[in-house]
């Protein structure tokens, strides 16, 4: 027996609507800033999710998530960052050592535009609950989210640069984040020093989900690296580990996309569900469906992944 939704709470799907591209000015980007807009047709009060992608993707990515969160009461922003494969942005532009610093302005960005976010879908003004606000992001896109919920770069002599933190973002999803920087392989350390992290200041309360087939050339450990933005990090934090899950998670990226090596539908809805459980606890501290998730998938005969919690 697998986790159902009713075993988890779910609230019931609705029907979604969706607007692209909503444009926001961004004159010291280069180019402005595209994002994706999806909402239930009802409900008011609406909290968000901005969700950050994984490197070369858009905002046209990763609809089993963004659909399913948009079906059962969040309003999802998504925004195409400059790495993404639509941009082509060369390898010596003079943006490209910075990039992992624009995609947290791009976040931070769309905070700043709620207004124009709001008139740009028909019937969504005035719905949107801007105390409730959470951040989730998919690789390169939980690196970024992880920085503004407190996570700091640190630069080659292991100092911490600029805290990006951000006080409006209440909760956070990592999915597949990269590990502590001291484990970078020697390519990675050498050509993406920005994915030199530490965590001990991610305060805000966040799920990370790893899989625990991830193995990836950025460090010179194994899937455990994925780890690291929960057992590194202060307590408020939950570690969803994926039985099998490579870097795709079974496939949260977009639906049969040749890049996820190991697709799994169950795989996909049990992180649809818990990542949705977990951020209506955290956003609403009265709702249970947390805790009931959690006992749910610990009470499964045949578990697709396990759950801790601190």
């Amino acid at each position: 027996m697998r986790m159902s939704a009713q075993e988890v709470n779910v609230s019931a799907a609705t029907a979604v609507v969706s607007v692209s591209p909503v444009v926001l000015s961004a004159p010291d980007r280069g180019e402005d800033l595209q994002v994706r807009v999806s909402a239930p047709v009802v409900g008011r009060d609406l909290p968000i999710i901005v969700f950050s992608h994984g490197h070369g993707s858009s905002l046209d990515g990763y609809a089993p998530l963004a659909g399913f969160w948009a079906a059962h009461g969040f309003a999802v922003i998504q925004p195409t960052h400059l790495d993404s494969r639509r941009r082509s942005l060369p390898p010596d532009d003079p943006r490209t050592p910075a990039i992992w610093q624009y995609r947290v302005e791009d976040m931070k960005r769309i905070l700043d535009n709620f207004d124009l976010i709001e008139d740009s879908l028909p019937g969504l003004s005035g719905r949107l609950d801007r105390n409730r606000v959470a951040a989730a992001g998919h690789s390169f896109g939980g690196q970024t989210v992880s920085m503004l919920l407190g996570a700091r770069m640190l630069d080659r002599d292991g100092e911490p640069r600029k805290d990006l933190s951000d006080s409006r973002i209440k909760a956070g999803v990592l999915l597949a984040a990269g590990g502590r920087g001291a484990d970078l392989s020697p390519f990675a350390a050498e050509h993406m020093p920005y994915l030199n992290s530490s965590f001990t200041g991610m305060t805000t309360p966040a799920l990370v989900v790893a899989g625990d087939s991830d193995r990836s050339p950025l460090t010179v450990r194994g899937p455990d690296w994925f780890a690291d933005p929960y057992f590194l990090s202060p307590g408020g934090k939950g570690l969803l580990t994926l039985f099998g899950g490579e870097h795709m998670l079974g496939g949260i990226s977009g639906y049969e996309v040749t890049e996820t090596t190991d697709e799994n539908p169950a795989r996909v809805a049990v992180i649809q569900r818990m990542t949705w459980a977990f951020l209506r606890s955290a956003l609403y501290p009265e709702d249970p469906a947390w805790p009931a998730a959690c006992a749910a998938l610990r009470q499964e005969p045949h578990p697709l992944g396990r759950i801790e919690c601190k």
